[in-house]
């Protein structure tokens, strides 16, 4: 059975590091371990610079080149600095949701090592296909 979802109140919340409430934990441990985990740690990032973005295209003063090149630069850098944390980033949102430490590494390895041994089983069924 899947995990219910927030709602879209709830999602932005928790894009912007807000707490979900505990009837959506399962949902936020499947959020950070699912195969599109970077994927989704990435529009959580883009969601949290687009209010700083915003105010850079609109605010100053300067020609519009100017505004959306300190745009770009702004998220390029925003971007970066939210893959250099990303694993603990979202290791944070597990444990704030109820699970121990750990939770999201450990279910992503057990996960890898299925698929890795269901990539295998295909082909080495009965020694198929080994050049051993």
């Amino acid at each position: 059975m899947p995990a219910r979802r927030p709602n879209p109140l709830q999602w932005v919340w928790y894009a912007f590091g807000g707490g979900l409430p505990r009837s959506l934990s399962d949902w936020v441990l499947e959020d950070t371990t699912r195969r599109t985990w970077v994927w989704r740690h990435l529009a959580r990032a883009l969601v949290q610079l687009s209010p700083v973005v915003a105010l850079c295209l609109l605010v100053p003063p300067l020609t519009l080149e100017v505004r959306l090149s300190a745009a770009a630069g702004g998220v390029l850098i925003g971007l970066l600095f939210s893959v250099a944390y990303m694993t603990e980033t979202t290791e944070h949102r597990a444990v704030k949701a109820g699970w121990p430490p750990g939770s999201t590494a450990r279910v992503r390895a057990e996960r890898a090592e299925r698929e890795r041994a269901e990539r295998r089983s295909r082909y080495r069924q009965g020694g198929a296909g080994s050049f051993d």
